[in-house]
């Protein structure tokens, strides 16, 4: 699709179960504060997948999604500064958080200290409607209204590994904290997708003597031990009335320290619970989406195993800085741009949606700049 002067190509997720189309849009319009960027790299993730599903509550479709990106900084609305206070120049690689609008004067905000619950935060790519403009990364350019958080990426950090780590990094890193991993713990992680893969990793940094991922297909599992997981479990090998017992054989008999969900799946959490040791943690990330309950016994799941269940609902800028800083110290050692399975270029993007459900990558990325 060739583009038209003064107009930017998007892919559009125009409703649920139909396909994304390429569109264009007029160039944004710089406010006081704004920042236009280059697309350089967005992320296709399992909230994408949702998304096409119809699976969240109150998106306003059309939407252009991608919240985690990666861009070069094509203009300035005047003086914008990034999160370390430094002064934004045309040229600068830049990463933001997705998340925008949080008030940080409600209930929630100054009280709870829990700003994710804010009820006026918006999410780039997910709760902006296409009609608002190029809020989301699967675009040409990026529109960053003012009051963004911006992070500058690192010279000496890739692009590619940035968004390698992409939404999963700084998620995983909110579950690892929730869930206190310091070290000498056990850990298990339950999933294998980039929130499993990242938790496992960030628990193998935070000091874990063993570190054990249950999930599945082998392509992740291998990837995962590239990482420096200790241990896997293949559920696709493993019946579920074993995993229970591999665990505990691994844990001196008595389940690990700290579990994290990050599958997506209720019945996992029945599993988890029992793979967890008495006064453990476990930490529930992966039920972003509704599919479903569980049966639990209170009684001999909770409160008779004394067990924190902690859950853990988005990132704060807190987590997307720090994370980021974890992977600037790491990167050249660990290498998140390794994720990527495979680049997709912005009229590939059903293609990218579909190979991510069906597990065939580990990463999925939209180039923008690639041919179609």
């Amino acid at each position: 699709m060739e583009g038209s002067a003064g107009m930017v190509k998007a892919a559009v997720m125009e409703a649920p179960e139909q396909p994304v189309q390429v569109r264009q849009f007029p160039e944004p319009v710089l406010e006081p504060g704004g920042v236009v960027l280059k697309t350089l790299f967005s992320e296709v993730c399992g909230t994408d997948v949702h998304l096409w599903h119809g699976r969240l509550a109150e998106v306003p479709y059309p939407i252009i999604p991608g919240h985690i990106n990666v861009g070069e900084v094509e203009a300035t609305g005047g003086e914008v500064r990034d999160g370390d206070g430094e002064v934004l120049k045309p040229g600068d690689v830049v990463t933001f958080l997705d998340v925008h609008g949080t008030c940080h004067s409600c209930w929630y905000c100054e009280v709870a200290k829990a700003s994710t619950r804010c009820p006026k935060r918006r999410v780039y790519g997910i709760t902006y409607s296409a009609s608002e403009g190029l809020l989301g990364g699967w675009s040409e350019k990026i529109y960053l209204k003012p009051g963004v958080r911006i992070v500058k990426v690192p010279a000496h950090v890739p692009p590619e590994a940035v968004i390698g780590g992409g939404c999963g990094l700084p998620t995983a890193f909110h579950a690892v904290e929730r869930g206190g991993v310091g070290l000498a713990a056990s850990v298990v992680v339950q999933g294998s997708g980039p929130v499993g893969l990242n938790a496992a990793l960030l628990s193998v940094l935070a000091g874990a003597c063993r570190v054990i991922l249950v999930g599945a297909p082998r392509l992740r599992l291998d990837f995962a031990r590239s990482l420096g997981v200790d241990e896997v479990i293949d559920i696709e090998e493993v019946p579920a009335a074993e995993r229970v017992a591999r665990v505990k054989a691994l844990t001196g008999g008595r389940g690990a320290d700290v579990v994290i969900e990050a599958t997506g799946v209720p019945a996992a959490l029945k599993e988890g619970l029992a793979m967890t040791r008495d006064c453990g943690t476990y930490v529930v990330v992966g039920q972003y989406t509704d599919h479903g309950e569980v049966t639990l016994n209170p009684h001999w799941d909770i409160n008779k195993k004394h067990v924190d269940i902690r859950g853990t609902w988005g990132i704060d800028f807190s987590h997307f800085y720090r994370a980021l800083k974890v992977l600037a110290k790491h990167n050249d050692r660990i290498g998140w741009q390794r994720f990527i399975t495979r680049r997709y270029a912005l009229g590939e993007a059903n293609l990218a949606l579909a190979d991510v459900e069906a597990q065939r990558v580990i990463k999925a990325v939209i180039d923008p700049r690639a041919p179609f």
